[in-house]
């Protein structure tokens, strides 16, 4: 790897010279570099895993930004050098984060995290033996973070399951015990 200092012709070179050398440019700095070729290594699970998720971000991007007004809500978005098609993929590729459930009175209160914009949030109440007593869509808060749902009951060790829903589908469960 060579840099590139005060050279008139290599200021505006960028790409690979034969299959030799590639030229780019990283944090204003020129590199010269001996062209990779493919790794001969097999690709290991994690890879593979985050192959297929891209490809499934990329599906949904190219269906999503079919829709006009979702198109202009992911290009809104975008900063410079980014497009609608780069925000949809990348909300695709990320699921939503429960950060934290807490029980107030009748009342269940989870905080969800989401770069882009959370769909829904469900509640289910489940007793000791795995039975569901209730189920519901929860309320977002005036802070656009706390969704509430207001529960009939609370069956000693049972459970609350928490389904947080993002724009694209993406799905994260978290679960509360009861005491």
């Amino acid at each position: 790897m060579a840099l590139v200092l005060d050279n008139v012709l290599l200021q505006v070179v960028r790409g690979t010279l034969g299959d030799q050398i590639t030229i780019y440019e990283r944090n204003g700095q020129i590199i010269m570099a001996k062209k990779r070729g493919p790794s001969t290594k097999p690709p290991t699970l994690k890879q593979l895993e985050a192959r297929y998720k891209m490809k499934v971000a990329a599906a949904y991007a190219r269906v999503i930004i079919q829709d006009p007004e979702l198109k202009a809500y992911y290009k809104s978005l975008a900063g410079p050098g980014q497009n609608a098609y780069n925000m949809a993929v990348k909300d695709a590729y990320r699921s939503p984060e429960i950060q934290n459930i807490v029980l107030e009175e009748e009342t269940v209160v989870v905080t969800v995290k989401d770069e882009f914009r959370i769909a829904e949030v469900e509640v289910r109440v489940v007793d000791a033996d795995g039975v569901i007593k209730e189920r519901g869509k929860a309320v977002l808060g005036r802070n656009g973070v706390d969704w509430y749902y207001k529960t009939a009951s609370r069956p000693a060790g049972g459970r609350v399951i928490v389904v947080a829903v993002d724009l694209p589908g993406n799905e994260t469960v978290r679960e509360l015990p009861l005491e």
